[in-house]
């Protein structure tokens, strides 16, 4: 059989600040070419979680991860593994748009791609061009390429942020919270664009939004003060919750 059915199997991950346990005792196995989607409540983990996939978490200062992650069957956390190249095959998008304000919107696309040695300029344009495709931004910017990043509505700069991670030609795409920041016009392209990403990408995304978990995911993961309580298909897990902790948490009727 080709390729690994599971894109990461998480065994017995645990993640700290400091003392402070943040994640306990997390197994879950997360699909290739699917959107898995993590909801819960403010301060449970969730975006820890994500961070953990790769290699993300421990960049903060007393940060600490234990257990397992495993990309394509292996272990990101082994001693051997180099946590940058994991970055780079594991994109991240943020909650808040960050494309870099000094840089035009062609730079902000291609700078992973120098940063990893490219240099030719055929190969940078065809690269910027299919990003920006895959992230429905091509036709609103290729006659503005040499713009700042930063002029660009909010929701622009955040396809542009997705076509940054896209560049690279990664194999999963994470991101956290990524329409927070944006209207519901702006929410939309992004939703479409996510449903579209899963035909290429395992695509991984932390949502206050249950109605956008809803819409867009295929499994959703459940997460409460650090503990992963329930874990199935959307549809499953919306309809017919097995723990009486989600069927709270996704009627509203929690706290």
């Amino acid at each position: 059989m080709m390729g690994h059915p599971y894109k990461f199997e998480v065994e017995k991950l645990d993640a700290y600040f400091g003392e402070k346990k943040v994640l306990n005792n997390i197994n879950m196995k997360i699909r290739d070419k699917a959107v898995t989607a993590i909801i819960g409540p403010s301060g449970c983990g969730k975006t820890t979680l994500l961070r953990c996939l790769n290699r993300m978490h421990e960049i903060i200062p007393g940060a600490r991860v234990h257990g397992k992650v495993l990309f394509n069957g292996v272990n990101i956390y082994d001693d051997e593994i180099d946590p940058v190249t994991i970055r780079r095959k594991i994109g991240m998008v943020f909650q808040k748009p960050n494309p870099f304000p000094m840089m035009s919107i062609y730079e902000n696309v291609a700078i992973g791609l120098k940063l990893n040695g490219v240099r030719e300029r055929k190969k940078l344009d065809s690269a910027v061009e299919r990003a920006l495709k895959m992230a429905n931004l091509w036709d609103e910017v290729k006659n503005d390429l040499h713009r700042s990043g930063a002029s660009l509505s909010g929701g622009q700069q955040q396809r542009l942020c997705i076509a940054r991670a896209l560049a690279v030609e990664p194999e999963a795409i994470l991101m956290d919270e990524p329409c927070s920041a944006l209207d519901p016009i702006a929410t939309e392209k992004i939703e479409s664009l996510i449903r579209n990403l899963a035909e290429e990408y395992a695509v991984i995304i932390v949502t206050h939004n249950m109605q956008q978990a809803a819409r867009v995911s295929d499994f959703t993961a459940f997460l409460y003060l650090g503990e992963l309580i329930e874990y199935g298909t959307t549809k499953e897990l919306f309809e017919n919750p097995k723990n009486p902790l989600t069927e709270k948490y996704i009627t509203g009727r929690f706290g």
